[in-house]
C-alpha cells in the first residue's frame, strides 16, 4: 500500500506540471499490430453473409410476435407482402427471456427491411446500448428472431436457407450422438455408447468426462475407467471427449495425455470456458486437439482462441452465439487458417435443424455434427427428409426456408405471448 500512496502522489505532483513540458521529449506510443490473422478476421467480419442479390425490392418486416402452443414456444415474423417465418423455441429460454426479445430485440426489427439482415444484426449491438445487454440472454433471443426471419426470407426467395447464407455445398450431413451421462458408471456408459451408435448408424460418439465445472473423487475414477475401456470395447469407432470445464490445468494435461494415447479424436471444453489462458497452456502441452467455444458470446474473443492457435475445432454455439450469420463468419475465420468450426448444438426445440441449414452452407464443419433430434416432440415434418438419421447421415430440408411444416393444431392453438 506503501508502495500505490507513492505511486499516486508522485504521478499527480508529476502531472502538475507535465503541461509544460516540450511535446518532442513525451515518449511516442508504439504502434499496434494486430497481426495478420486477427487482420484477416476483422475483413471477414465486414463480408456480408446474407445473399441479397436474391431479393430485388425492400421486404418490410410488418411484426414479429412470441406465442405459446402447448408447451412449445415460437416466434413468428411477417412481412407486409403477408409471408410468414416461424422459429421454434426453447421454452426455457424464451419462458426466461421473452421480455427481453420484445422490449430489445423485435422492437428494434420492426418496420426495418430485412433483405439488409447483415446491417441489422451488425447495428442492434450498439442501437439503444444494447451492448450493455449482450450475453447468452441476449444473442439467444436474437438467434430466434434471426431464425424466423430466415425463414420468412426463404418462402419470398423460394429457396432453403442455406441459399440464401452463401450457397448449399451438401444436402446431407453425417451426425454423432453425444452421451449426457455422467452418474453411470464406465461400463454402463460403454453399453450405452454402443446403443447410440446402433441408433444412429453412426460410427462416431462422444462421452462426458469430470462432474461438470468441476471434479470429484467418484468422476476422477469414472474417467481413468472410462477412457481406456471406451475405446477397447468401441474399437475403431471415432470417440470425443466432452468435460464441460471440469478441469484445472495439470489435470487436464494428464486427462488429454490419456486421451490422446487412444486416440481420442477431439477434448472439449477441458477447463471452464473463460479461462482463456489456462486453456492456451493446456493446448500448448497436448498433441490432441482442443474443441470449444460453446458458452462464448464474444467475437473478439473467438478471434484470440484462433489467433493464438488454442482451438483446433471451433464450436459456436448457434442459439447463445447469436444466430447463423454471426456463427457462418466464425466458420469462414476457421476456415481461413485451416480448421473445422464444428458447431455445438443446444438440445431442445429444433436445434438440430438450425444445426443441419448451417451445415448445409459451411464447407468446414468437420466429418460428424452433433445430433440431439427433436427430444420436445415439436409437431413437425418434411417432405424432403424425415429429419431423423439414416445410416450415420440426416437429409437437409430442401423446401423454402427451415423446410418443415407445423401441424395445423399446432399453429390453431397458438396463443400470443405479451411483455407485461
Amino acid at each position: 500500500m506503501r508502495t500505490r500512496r507513492h505511486f499516486i502522489k508522485t504521478s499527480l505532483s508529476a502531472s502538475a506540471g507535465a503541461c509544460f513540458l516540450p511535446l518532442s521529449l513525451s515518449r511516442p506510443a508504439e504502434k499496434y499490430d494486430p497481426g495478420e490473422k486477427i487482420r484477416a478476421f476483422r475483413k471477414i467480419l465486414e463480408e456480408p453473409v446474407f445473399n441479397s442479390s436474391l431479393f430485388h425490392s425492400p421486404v418490410i418486416i410488418q411484426s414479429i410476435k412470441i406465442f405459446k402452443s402447448g408447451k412449445h414456444y415460437f416466434i413468428e415474423a411477417r412481412s407486409k407482402g403477408g409471408a410468414r417465418g416461424i422459429a421454434v423455441g426453447r421454452d426455457k429460454y424464451i419462458e426466461n427471456i421473452y421480455p427481453l426479445i420484445q422490449n430489445r430485440i423485435i422492437r428494434f426489427f420492426t418496420g426495418k427491411n430485412a433483405v439488409k439482415l447483415d446491417e441489422l444484426i451488425h447495428y442492434i449491438y450498439l442501437k439503444a446500448l444494447n451492448y450493455k445487454w449482450q450475453g447468452l440472454a441476449f444473442w439467444v433471443g436474437l438467434a430466434y428472431v434471426e431464425l424466423a426471419l430466415l425463414d420468412m426470407l426463404g418462402q419470398i426467395a423460394r429457396k432453403p436457407i442455406g441459399e440464401l447464407l452463401g450457397g448449399r455445398v451438401r444436402d446431407d450431413v453425417a451426425i454423432y450422438y453425444a452421451s449426457g451421462n455422467r452418474d453411470n458408471t464406465a461400463m454402463e456408459e460403454v453399453d450405452y455408447l454402443k446403443k447410440l451408435i446402433e441408433r444412429s448408424g453412426a460410427n462416431a460418439v462422444k462421452y462426458r468426462l469430470g462432474a461438470r465445472m468441476h471434479t470429484t473423487p467418484e468422476s476422477d475414477k469414472r474417467d481413468r475407467q472410462l477412457i481406456p475401456l471406451a475405446r477397447k470395447e468401441l474399437g475403431e469407432a471415432i470417440l470425443y471427449a466432452d468435460a464441460n470445464g471440469s478441469y484445472m490445468v495439470d489435470q487436464a494435461i494428464s486427462t488429454g495425455k490419456m486421451l490422446q494415447e487412444n486416440q481420442v479424436a477431439f477434448f472439449e471444453e477441458p477447463c471452464p470456458f473463460d479461462h482463456y489462458e489456462e486453456i492456451k497452456i493446456i493446448a500448448e502441452a497436448l498433441e490432441i486437439p482442443l474443441a470449444g467455444g460453446e458458452e462464448e458470446s464474444s467475437t473478439r474473443q473467438f478471434m484470440w482462441l484462433m489467433d493464438k492457435n488454442v482451438l483446433s475445432v471451433v464450436q459456436p454455439d448457434l442459439l447463445f452465439y447469436g444466430g447463423l450469420i454471426r456463427s457462418i463468419k466464425i466458420a469462414r475465420m476457421a476456415q481461413h487458417i485451416g480448421i473445422d468450426c464444428t458447431p455445438h448444438i443446444s438440445g431442445g426445440a429444433l436445434g438440430f435443424l438450425y444445426m443441419i441449414h448451417f451445415a448445409s452452407c459451411v464447407p468446414n464443419i468437420g466429418p460428424f455434427q452433433e445430433f440431439k433430434g427433436n427430444k420436445d416432440q415439436v409437431p413437425v415434418e418434411s417432405n424432403s427428409s424425415s429429419l431423423q438419421p439414416s445410416n450415420g447421415k440426416i437429409a437437409i430440408p430442401c423446401e423454402p426456408g427451415l423446410g418443415v411444416q407445423f401441424e395445423e393444431s399446432f399453429m390453431k392453438n397458438a396463443k400470443e405471448i405479451k411483455c407485461l
